[in-house]
């Protein structure tokens, strides 16, 4: 079995060959499959990741959350452990924060127990089992915050044989690719 670090190394270097274009079009066929899913559907809040360096792009499914009057919260890392979800009205709120990545600045901190919550990741497996980005953010976020319906998305690419699971990991409840849904 691979490790995690081996499987992360695969990923970004199938990432880097990815055209944004191919990551917008993979996106949107990925977009289409979410806010078709109940948990979408009935959600009055969604908490998203925000998307960076050719990711599954979680953009359309903000634009849509709001459309439907839905509220949306993206995360922003706050300590050296620590991650919290912060209300996202419009996009010019986002600046690089932690590691360059989108964050919101000047944001409400989010209080939804319950949101349907998209989850990143580099790596999944038919197990669900998840490599993160190897910080254990969303791992610690989710250990505290268990009501959340929890769905990944990424590209059919980042779906391995298999990801080494620790007792510390916290699967997501579904992935969904541009080809499938894994329950």
């Amino acid at each position: 079995m691979a490790s995690k670090k081996e499987i992360r190394k695969y990923v970004f270097a199938k990432r880097k060959e990815m055209t944004q274009e191919e990551a917008d079009r993979l996106s949107l066929s990925i977009y289409e499959k979410v806010i078709g899913l109940a948990e979408f559907q009935k959600a009055s809040c969604i908490y998203a990741y925000v998307d960076y360096n050719k990711e599954a792009s979680t953009r359309e499914i903000i634009k849509k959350a709001w459309e439907k009057g839905k509220r949306v919260a993206v995360p922003k890392v706050t300590g050296p452990h620590e991650m919290k979800y912060y209300y996202l009205e419009d996009f010019s709120q986002l600046k690089p924060g932690y590691f360059q990545i989108p964050e919101p600045e000047n944001c409400l901190e989010a209080a939804e127990e319950d949101a349907f919550l998209i989850v990143p990741g580099v790596a999944f497996d038919e197990k669900r089992h998840r490599a993160g980005y190897g910080q254990g953010f969303y791992d610690r976020y989710l250990a505290g915050h268990r009501k959340h319906k929890t769905a990944a998305i990424a590209f059919e690419f980042q779906i391995v044989e298999e990801v080494p699971a620790e007792p510390t990991d916290i699967f997501p409840d579904k992935v969904i690719t541009e080809k499938r849904i894994i329950l």
